[in-house]
């Protein structure tokens, strides 16, 4: 392993630098700047994926490309929460997401397990570092971009199930990531589109918020994401975290006893780069004690944080003792998890969606499926014609690598034998098809829809509104947060789902029939009538 006292300053302040590129193949501005730039690492996206195959070729060709040109093996991370945020859907087991997993009870053991086989199977891709758990605690029904990301509105059981989830990943040998400290589970704000602000008193974070983080601390979590969240309880200047020396040093570093690698959130989202700028930003991250920045798309931006924090080194503003000590943090980190040994990867050797890994995310997808009410004793479905409305997210471009329509709850529930009119509606189509779904509600005897955070749509909840006025017998199935519930109070029979990977969307099929029984329990409230830890028991 090359020593500190060996290495420039340019290529210190390289291996600080993490970046996501375009293409599914290495291009020469990709081979830049590993050559030139020496950057520590980059960052997987769906735009980057086609296939496991590909994947793994992927990443032996990045690693290749570093052995070449006597650069240092790199990062190669990648956002594979399970559920709703997955890069790779497709030839992997794919896990339920964190809220999913806390319905199911799965318990310790279970999120463990989860989290071992997708860190199994993600390094067989040559992917050595995971942006999860997420500890956020989500206490608020208006999050629009946490919601079922977090297992759930109890800061202890975060915190319990989100150091198994740490555990289970580092032991597949992936760096496992807490993110986003110290807490983005009460925003109303999404960081990718602004600046979020938590004013909660000290006392309150340090007993909600900052709960799942100490634990992840005492178990030794290998890295801490900072969120682009402005503190005033923590920072008394107009900072977010990410910037805030106050927050990363003081209380993170100093304060909680944290001594592993301290990394940003993308440097590119709203929150950062329309207020700070990304550049400027990322010598600001440095300062306040970020040891990884990362930069996820423009390679301008990404050279030119790296001429920015050499240029502050050498005005002074940034002394190169501190550089060191972020870089011994990282080259620490690379030797403990096998990435400075780290082979180019034989894609021969894949161990990647067997039978056994897909039965273990089939079990604990259908523990998750939540009856909350069935006031009607509509379930399981009679064998009548069905009328089944899926509300599809199409795929966005930040944190949600969404469902995008491929699937849905009629295919499921037709592949066990339903009688049914399939209707899928684009999340930004559903005021225009709702005519012809009121059509289609004529020719049907009962109607399920699935409904996509409604709670943001209010052109579901009318169109929800319209077919309980038919008179039918009516389920709605939460397809993400369960908070829908609170936009139509008076449906008899609302199933959370938590998800609509295909995977969650079968699960669903199987409890509507009947063929197995809801056994989820809500990870949050949705008001004062179903408490977390609620399931509905048959006779109520």
């Amino acid at each position: 392993m090359r020593e500190i006292h060996e290495m420039s300053l340019q290529e210190k302040i390289g291996q600080m630098i993490l970046c996501g590129f375009e293409g599914t193949e290495p291009s020469a501005s990709l081979e830049t700047l590993i050559a030139e730039q020496r950057i520590g690492g980059v960052i997987y996206f769906a735009r980057n994926v086609q296939n496991t195959k590909q994947i793994a070729a992927l990443s032996g060709r990045l690693q290749e490309i570093a052995e070449r040109n006597g650069t240092l093996p790199l990062w190669i991370s990648i956002d594979q929460e399970g559920g709703m945020v997955a890069r790779i859907t497709e030839g992997v087991a794919l896990m339920p997401g964190l809220m999913a997993l806390a319905a199911g009870d799965a318990g310790p053991e279970g999120v463990y397990e989860a989290s071992f086989i997708s860190g199994k199977e993600l390094r067989s891709l040559g992917i050595n570092l995971n942006f999860a758990p997420d500890l956020d605690v989500n206490n608020n029904p208006d999050n629009p971009v946490i919601g079922v990301r977090s297992f759930g509105e109890s800061p202890e059981k975060v915190a319990q199930y989100g150091r198994e989830a740490i555990r289970g990943f580092q032991d597949a040998n992936v760096v496992a990531t807490a993110k986003h400290f110290p807490g983005h589970g009460d925003t109303n704000t999404d960081s990718h589109l602004d600046l979020p602000t938590i004013t909660h008193d000290e006392e309150r974070i340090r007993s909600v918020e900052l709960v799942p983080f100490v634990e992840a601390i005492e178990g030794g979590v290998d890295a801490i994401m900072s969120s682009h969240i402005y503190f005033p309880a923590l920072e008394s200047k107009k900072l977010p975290v990410t910037l805030s020396k106050t927050v990363l040093t003081g209380l993170l570093r100093e304060e909680l006893g944290y001594d592993g690698v301290i990394m940003t959130d993308c440097m590119e989202m709203h929150a950062i780069s329309e207020h700070y700028g990304t550049v400027a930003a990322a010598v600001m991250a440095v300062e306040a004690g970020a040891d990884l920045v990362l930069i996820s798309h423009r390679q301008d931006l990404q050279v030119g944080a790296i001429a920015a924090i050499e240029q502050a080194v050498r005005e002074g503003r940034i002394s190169e003792a501190h550089i060191d000590a972020s870089v011994r943090r990282l080259l620490a980190l690379k030797a403990r998890r096998g990435v400075i040994a780290e082979q180019p990867h034989d894609e021969a050797a894949l161990e990647v969606g067997t039978a056994a890994h897909c039965a273990v995310a089939t079990r604990l997808s259908e523990a998750s499926i939540t009856l909350v009410k069935d006031e009607q004793q509509l379930l399981p479905l009679p064998r009548v014609r069905t009328l089944a409305v899926t509300v599809a997210a199409a795929v966005s471009s930040g944190v949600d690598e969404a469902y995008a329509g491929v699937a849905s709850l009629g295919v499921a529930l037709a592949e066990h034998g339903l009688d049914v009119i399939d209707r899928v509606l684009p999340l930004a189509e559903v005021n225009e098809h709702r005519a012809a779904v009121l059509a289609e509600a004529a020719a049907a005897e009962q109607i399920v829809i699935g409904t996509y955070n409604a709670r943001f749509h209010p052109a579901q909840v009318a169109l929800v509104r319209e077919l309980q006025a038919l008179g039918k017998p009516l389920v709605v199935v939460a397809l993400r947060v369960p908070y829908d519930l609170l936009e139509f109070p008076d449906v008899a029979t609302f199933v959370a789902a938590y998800e609509s990977r295909p995977l969650a969307l079968h699960s669903t099929a199987r409890a509507l029939l009947g063929l197995v029984t809801p056994q989820g329990r809500l990870p949050v409230s949705l008001g004062s009538d179903y408490p977390a830890g609620w399931r509905w028991k048959s006779g109520q």
